[in-house]
């Protein structure tokens, strides 16, 4: 077991130092300016120095992250068990997911900021909500369509009602799909929060530190904040993953 898990950690590790280690000579040998590229030794400097900054930055992107994913994706999957049942929601929307998934993030967030206000949060957790409403019910609904009506009649020759049918065929069915949209949707909660803080609104985030070390030319510290956000998203990630593997064996 320790061997497996040695096998499977050791080749990305040693990839990583070897990505860093080129990446340091580099810059080194390149002379390129921090500006343009700052080296890694550089950017875990500033990693040390601006940690307890970090630290609450990243837990305030990552709270605006976690509740928008949650209510995008209940929303999501709530809309998506009435479209499976109801051809005329369905109609209705099909072209509403359709704009919603073409809709800017640069255009909706200054707008948003205005209309709550540059001291309310709610603007990046709606923004959030948005972005992760597209692929749950997407993926949801096309889970919920995968049951065989076979399995649906056959139910109801037992005489299960609506909700035994979709507690025991249609909702279990649909269930990989339900975790493909949310694992897509994971990454994007952690990008639009991210995102949206670029324009605006309290400057408690790791987007509002990044635009605003790049304003100071303080590239290295820039890049520290990218580093943070960049654990942020594995960890929406591998959460979902944890939890995908906790009902799928709780399921089995």
């Amino acid at each position: 077991m320790r061997s497996a898990t040695l096998r499977f950690v050791l080749p990305p590790v040693a990839l990583g130092l070897v990505a860093l280690v080129a990446w340091e000579l580099l810059v080194i040998l390149g002379d390129i300016q921090p500006y343009l590229l700052p080296a890694p030794t550089a950017i875990l400097t500033q990693l040390g120095l601006v940690l307890p900054v970090l630290w609450t930055s990243f837990l305030a992107t990552g709270a605006n992250a976690l509740i928008g994913l949650i209510a995008g994706a209940l929303l999501a999957i709530s809309m998506a068990l009435l479209a499976s049942r109801l051809s005329f929601i369905d109609e209705l929307l099909t072209p509403v997911v359709a704009a919603i998934a073409v809709v800017p993030i640069v255009a909706l967030a200054p707008v948003l900021t205005t209309m709550y206000g540059a001291t309310s949060e709610t603007p990046r957790r709606v923004i959030v909500a948005i972005v992760v409403f597209v692929p749950v019910f997407i993926n949801t609904l096309r889970g919920l369509r995968q049951v065989l009506p076979v399995h649906r009649d056959l139910m109801r020759a037992y005489a299960a009602s609506n909700w035994q049918i979709s507690r025991t065929v249609t909702i279990p069915g649909a269930l990989p799909y339900v975790f493909t949209g949310l694992n897509i949707a994971s990454s994007l909660a952690v990008i639009s929060a991210i995102v949206a803080e670029y324009f605006g609104g309290l400057q408690n985030g790791l987007g509002s530190r990044i635009t605003s070390a790049a304003a100071n030319s303080a590239y290295p510290r820039a890049w520290a904040y990218v580093f943070g956000a960049i654990i942020l998203g594995v960890v929406f990630y591998a959460a979902t993953l944890a939890i995908e593997k906790a009902v799928s064996r709780r399921a089995a």
